[in-house]
């Protein structure tokens, strides 16, 4: 079952692709800036410094897009048989990754995280919950359909018991 995007271009690709041909075309005119540079910019500090600042755009800019990027879940697929999932992420160089991970290695994490929804066993994953279809598919992947307890000693108390088994 595929669960939060079935649409086959995601707006991550279309960004990360923005900012790698904005890069390329920076760097393809590169060496015409260096030969008219020449005349309108005569101090090689000011050359050094001009050309420092457009290079660290054009490589800073895809490598932060990535950093930040890297967990977007773009596709969702759901076992239900094994409650296993399947999440679809990019690469740096836009081919798609596949994260395999089962339901209990979902881990929410502890204080709100920017770019992170779960961990699924330990790779940070950023899901958009309204694009589930159904609002229950987002439950159980969190784990949130599981019982409940507000009483924490309960908790301590079984952990002894579970380990001596």
């Amino acid at each position: 079952m595929k669960c939060p995007n079935p649409f086959l271009f995601s707006p991550c690709l279309g960004v990360k692709c923005f900012s790698y041909s904005t890069s390329v075309i920076s760097l393809a005119f590169l060496p015409y800036m260096f030969a008219q540079s020449n005349i309108v910019i005569g101090s090689l500090p000011l050359q050094i410094l001009f050309y420092g600042i457009i290079g660290s755009f054009t490589v800073i800019t895809p490598v932060l897009l990535h950093f930040v990027t890297k967990g977007y879940v773009v596709r969702l697929y759901h076992e239900a048989t094994t409650d296993t999932y399947k999440a679809i992420t990019y690469s740096v160089v836009l081919s798609e990754k596949s994260t395999l991970f089962h339901q209990n290695d979902v881990k929410i994490p502890s204080s709100a995280h920017m770019f992170t929804t779960f961990y699924a066993k330990t790779k940070s994953l950023l899901v958009n919950p309204l694009l589930f279809p159904n609002p229950e598919d987002f439950n159980h992947l969190m784990g949130y359909d599981k019982p409940f307890t507000f009483d924490m000693e309960e908790e301590d108390e079984k952990k002894p018991l579970q380990e001596e088994k």
